[in-house]
């Protein structure tokens, strides 16, 4: 795989500190979901390094030098993770813990490719007060900081924390997630203040802009699941200072960027494809949009590069499916529908 990580001095962040969480994914394709109750026979099942680690392998791909600041546990989840991040070429800052095991989830894909999650966390949940202190983040490194870290009542406040009192010369990006609103406000509304980008899609920026309390169940699900024009909600977050910037991920409609020196929210369209997984899609728009940042892309550019790999990336079966530099290029070079 095509890995320029060498060549001097980037133009844009130097590193990716990755402050999120990689868990292992059992993905289950389905014919459809099963009822309440009920059971249904899999078509096919597999198991590989999931959450966080398709965000670290699709900025790597791209060049950007990676390291996992996260937790990772000591047995067989653990030892998915670790084999997959050293197949990147993507560092451990942590040694294993030693009393747990990585954490893991349930992907279950439906025909159309659409996913349901359900997920129990680890080791990768890092617990304690200074548990995040010894991380070597500084000028020149982008931190990726995700909602499911944010959500566990012992260790989200520690991260969060963290976060928010990052030094200016470190560009935070934000990803809040599925659990969104299940994220204590006296924990995220700190992150969001401090971050340069927030990072979400279509209902997640419904769900940080709703004007109510969350009325919301163990899924997260209220009222704000009926999302509405996602140029204006990104506008509604700009306008709130939930962050600097804000990408609102809209499918296969591409992204709208709102920056902080416009009160606009730009529409950037992506490919045509037709998709058979969608699973990581969101987590290679977020990997490629920071490298190509780090390229010294406008964010615009990487915007557009992001929705391109994210394109490809649900094109393939699987979760980590962004592809490596060089195939995005060529991927580009062909003249794929909607990238004009």
């Amino acid at each position: 795989m095509n890995r320029p990580n060498g060549g001097g001095r980037r133009p844009g962040p130097q590193r990716l500190v990755f402050a999120g969480e990689a868990i292992v994914d059992l993905v289950m394709r389905v014919p459809a979901l099963p009822p309440r109750g009920g059971d249904i026979l899999a078509t096919s099942a597999e198991i590989l390094a999931g959450g966080g680690f398709n965000v670290m392998a699709a900025a790597a791909r791209q060049g950007l030098p990676v390291l996992y600041a996260g937790g990772h546990g000591r047995g067989p989840w653990g030892d998915v993770v670790r084999a997959a991040l050293a197949a990147e070429g993507i560092g451990l800052l942590r040694d294993p813990d030693p009393d747990r095991d990585t954490g893991f989830d349930v992907a279950l894909v439906e025909p159309d490719a659409e996913r349901t999650f359900v997920t129990r966390l680890g080791a990768e949940a890092i617990h304690g007060p200074r548990a995040w202190a010894a991380v070597p983040a500084g000028p020149g490194d982008a931190v990726y900081v995700s909602g499911y870290g944010l959500v566990p009542p012992e260790s989200g406040a520690a991260l969060g924390g963290w976060a928010a009192s990052l030094p200016s010369g470190v560009l935070l990006f934000v990803d809040p997630g599925p659990l969104v609103a299940q994220i204590p406000a006296a924990v995220l509304d700190p992150v969001l203040a401090r971050c340069d980008w927030l990072s979400c899609n279509h209902r997640e920026a419904a769900l940080l802009t709703s004007t109510g309390p969350h009325k919301t169940g163990p899924s997260g699900a209220s009222s704000a699941d009926a999302p509405g024009d996602p140029a204006e909600l990104a506008r509604r977050l700009l306008a709130r200072g939930a962050a600097a910037n804000v990408l609102v991920r809209a499918g296969a409609a591409g992204c709208y960027v709102a920056l902080l020196a416009s009160s606009e929210a730009v529409h950037v369209r992506a490919p045509t494809v037709t998709a058979v997984d969608t699973t990581g899609a969101g987590d290679a728009h977020a990997g490629v949009f920071l490298a190509a940042l780090a390229d010294g892309l406008s964010p615009l550019g990487a915007a557009a590069r992001a929705n391109a790999a994210a394109a490809f990336a649900v094109t393939r079966p699987g979760p980590a499916t962004a592809p490596d530099r060089a195939e995005l290029d060529a991927w580009l070079s062909a003249g794929r529908p909607g990238t004009a």
